[in-house]
């Protein structure tokens, strides 16, 4: 690293965890999002609350022009003698060394302290020659005081960077590897980064040491030697706890969950026991065994065991710390399939399971509020094998929108949207002040698209991923495409204001951009591998930009920057100059506060109802169970809304309809259909589950409500689930973690059916059979489980998939990989 590259450095701006900007050359750290700089060969390269799309894509404009005043144009004119008041807040600042990459990190909210890690490495024969310097500074990034003393000067590792402590804590811990001698050592402080104590660490991290979330004096590592280490003193001192351990979580309350063999190997998954300790190691207590994977999500607790003799997995779910399991009812997968976590709190979870073969798409379905139960919400999700990339967005600035891609029948990627928490998905309006692309079939009828993850696997310049944040109600930021499916042609930066009913096309061409003053600013720089000195903003979410020349001197983009949490007015610029012998890190910060010269008042703000289009209709609004009014910046407001800014929201209950239920278990809905039918392959059949132990019969006309609706009387569908006073439990954990005995009944059935199964599988047959435990259909599930966004769901992925540019632009699917996820 820090070497000439054809003599040019690559870079690359990651997300850091802890709520940071990393800059680093052209190295993806797992768990982080990494948009690097093209090389030039590389460059060149509405509402559907009703369920029915014509009614969606007649939806009306009426709530954009409810929240403006005045003409659109007025919004610019307003911002008339900015270039003056932002050059008087514009201040720079150049990083003296020849460091290759720079590690940004926020130092807790609204503090304005940022440290810097700046590193340079060179590989030498068999060791690594290396120097660090560390920055602070307390305004922002307007100016950095070097710091590195305080670290004695100290090469620190730029792969496990720099850990920040959770909340307002202060806490900062850099690792470092101790020159002339075999060991490591943290620098540890409490005071935000203005004082380090060094602290010798008694093994070698495998990993960057963890805060418990709600005591961060109290942290975890696994070691080289796959031991867990915990200290309870912030790193004075520590205690191993277990050995051979293979992944750790922290889940609530002081409790810590990890994979231990006592065979001595982490590779022999699926013989791994699952423990648990309340007590920070005292006393540990195994809660499942045969263990493949695990994984958390809200209140729930996932884990992926092995069956039969080694070939098959399924998914237990655990409510109560893994005291109790009920099987997850889900569809059987194949050893070459997977299941994934795509998003989950304390109402439900949407999983993903994958197809048979190298289809590169798969199923999301939702769960009940158990987390057990589950039914169908999306078919032909995009979700590759190889890269484990998925466009899967959870829209937080409006509660219920999630958007994701499909993979269309003849191989294009497609975008849609869910506006009531997966239960029904469509197009993405589109734009009104846009055309169809050469992907349309017709040149006046086409959607948007979003470009997200896949996107950025497939190398298209797309710099960011969408972006949303909770107080900046209704707000997307999204590159995308106007057409039939994703194109490879320029992607542009689309603006939703109202949750993703309707868009605007803000930008031509990719940029970078960020959310400031929870909405009131937008940020934009251009991406196009150009040197740049220009930056755009927008008082008015995206409809109107202005363009401010930060310096006369351009210089090689490599990052924006701003405080996490959308509630500051600062953001920062990063790239490099070169000169004749080096290059050189630059920064600019910019206080956009005196553009706004007034704080927001009443009169700046208007009535808002979200997932609304028309007012005359009483249940217009109802979502999930009921209406939601805001008090929102008006458009043409200039004006500040603060740190302070809270999100002002009124609800109010709707009376129960058919748009707060999803279909229930063995029920799915037909397109552009509100009714839910039984599935064909169940048509006449009896369904029957395990649940705590004992069969259940369900008896269901074919909706359940959503988890977390808060809808009351009106239409209420006929659901019973009736005890059939009969024991059942699965064979798949060890009996001391099961919930109830075994029957004979049970067993002989279980073992008649997996010896079936794999028959069939060695016969080359695929035969789906949907069976639940003691009864008539008893689930079979076999997969590991990948916890979606999380440090360990990169684990051995292979290269990514190969694309295909038809003649109209489309991006077309082709994997050729029979990998598993995370195999």
């Amino acid at each position: 690293m820090g070497l000439l590259v054809h003599g040019l450095l690559l870079f690359a701006v990651c997300a850091l965890p802890a709520g940071g900007v990393d800059f680093q050359l052209g190295s993806k750290a797992v768990g982080q999002s990494v948009f690097t700089r093209r090389s030039g060969e590389a460059e060149r390269a509405a509402r559907v609350v009703k369920r029915s799309l014509p009614s969606w894509m007649a939806a009306s404009h009426s709530h954009r022009i409810r929240r403006r005043s005045a003409e659109q144009s007025d919004t610019c004119k307003q911002h008339q003698g900015f270039q003056s008041k932002l050059t008087d807040n514009t201040h720079s600042f150049t990083f003296n060394d020849l460091s290759g990459s720079v590690s940004l990190a926020w130092v807790g909210d609204g503090t304005g302290v940022i440290l810097a890690l700046t590193t340079f490495q060179v590989p030498f024969f068999m060791l690594r020659i290396g120097q660090s310097k560390l920055y602070r500074s307390e305004n922002y990034g307007k100016s950095f005081e070097d710091v590195t003393s305080l670290i004695n000067n100290t090469f620190i590792l730029t792969e496990f960077g720099i850990a920040i402590g959770p909340e307002n804590s202060g806490k900062v811990i850099l690792t470092a590897e101790v020159s002339g001698r075999d060991g490591y050592r943290i620098f540890a402080s409490s005071d935000f980064g203005k004082t380090f104590v060094p602290l010798d660490l008694p093994f070698n991290p495998l990993m960057q040491i963890s805060y418990n979330p709600e005591n961060t004096n109290v942290l975890a590592v696994i070691s080289n030697r796959n031991e867990l280490w915990l200290s309870e003193d912030f790193g004075r001192s520590w205690k191993k706890i277990h050995k051979m351990v293979c992944l750790f979580k922290w889940g609530r309350k002081n409790t810590i969950f990890f994979t231990a063999n006592q065979n001595g190997s982490c590779t022999d998954r699926g013989m791994l026991e699952l423990k648990r300790t309340t007590d920070l190691g005292k006393t540990i207590k195994v809660v499942a065994s045969k263990i493949f994977s695990f994984g958390l999500g809200g209140r729930f607790l996932f884990a992926s065991v092995m069956t039969g003799k080694g070939t098959l997995r399924m998914i237990h779910v655990s409510v109560d710390q893994g005291e109790t399991w009920n099987m997850a009812q889900l569809p059987p997968v194949g050893h070459e399939q997977f299941y994934s976590i795509l998003a989950a709190n304390d109402d439900m979870v949407f999983m993903h399971v994958d197809e048979p073969g190298d289809t590169g798409f798969g199923t999301i379905y939702a769960s009940d509020d158990r987390g057990t139960v589950y039914s169908k919400s999306l078919e032909r999700h995009l979700y590759t094998t190889t890269g484990g990339d998925t466009d899967f967005t959870n829209v937080t600035s409006l509660r219920g929108v999630f958007i994701t891609s499909i993979l269309a029948e003849d191989n294009s990627v497609q975008s849609v949207v869910s506006f009531d928490q997966g239960g029904e998905w469509v197009p993405l309006r589109k734009p009104a002040n846009t055309k169809c692309d050469a992907t349309a079939k017709d040149p006046d009828q086409c959607s948007l698209h979003i470009h997200a993850a896949y996107s950025i696997a497939m190398k298209l310049n797309v710099p960011m991923l969408p972006v949303t944040e909770p107080n900046a109600v209704g707000l997307i930021l999204a590159h995308g495409s106007v057409g039939d499916a994703i194109s490879v042609m320029k992607s542009d930066v689309y603006v939703s204001d109202d949750g993703g009913y309707t868009w605007i096309k803000a930008l031509d061409g990719p940029h970078h951009y960020a959310i400031l003053d929870s909405g009131g600013l937008l940020v934009a720089v251009e991406d196009n591998g150009a040197p740049i000195n220009k930056i755009k903003f927008s008082t008015d979410e995206g409809q109107c930009w202005s363009v401010y020349v930060f310096t006369n001197e351009p210089i090689s983009f490599t990052g924006l920057a701003s405080e996490p949490g959308a509630r500051s007015m600062n953001v920062s610029i990063w790239g490099y100059r070169e000169s004749l012998i080096a290059q050189y890190w630059v920064s600019f910060t910019i206080d956009f506060r005196e553009l706004l010269t007034r704080d927001c008042d009443n009169n700046d703000y208007v009535q808002w109802l979200a997932h609304s289009d028309d007012l005359s209709d009483p249940n217009d609004g109802c979502m999930l169970g009921y209406k939601e009014k805001f008090l929102r910046l008006r458009k043409d407001s200039v004006c500040w809304n603060g740190r302070d800014y809270i999100v002002d929201t009124q609800p109010t209950p709707c009376p129960c309809t058919l748009d707060d239920f999803l279909c229930d278990f063995g029920y799915s809905r037909k397109e552009n259909s509100s009714e839910c039918v039984k599935q064909a392959d169940l048509e006449g059949k009896v369904l029957e589950f395990c649940l705590h132990g004992k069969e259940e019969q369900l008896q269901t006309s074919g909706y359940r409500k959503i988890p977390g609706d808060k809808c009351v009387g009106g239409e209420m569908p006929e659901r019973k689930e009736i005890d059939l006073r009969k024991k059942c439990v699965s064979d798949l954990v060890a009996p001391e973690f099961q919930t109830g005995s075994h029957s004979s009944k049970s067993v002989a059935i279980v073992l008649a059916v997996v010896v079936v199964m794999l028959l069939s599988v060695a016969a080359g047959v695929i035969f789906v059979r949907k069976y639940v435990c003691g009864g008539r259909f008893l689930v079979h599930r076999y997969s590991v489980l990948q916890q979606h966004v999380e440090e360990n769901a990169a684990d051995g992925m292979d290269e990514p998939l190969d694309t295909c540019q038809t003649p109209n632009g489309k991006i077309e699917f082709h994997d050729d990989s029979d990998e598993d996820l995370l195999e």
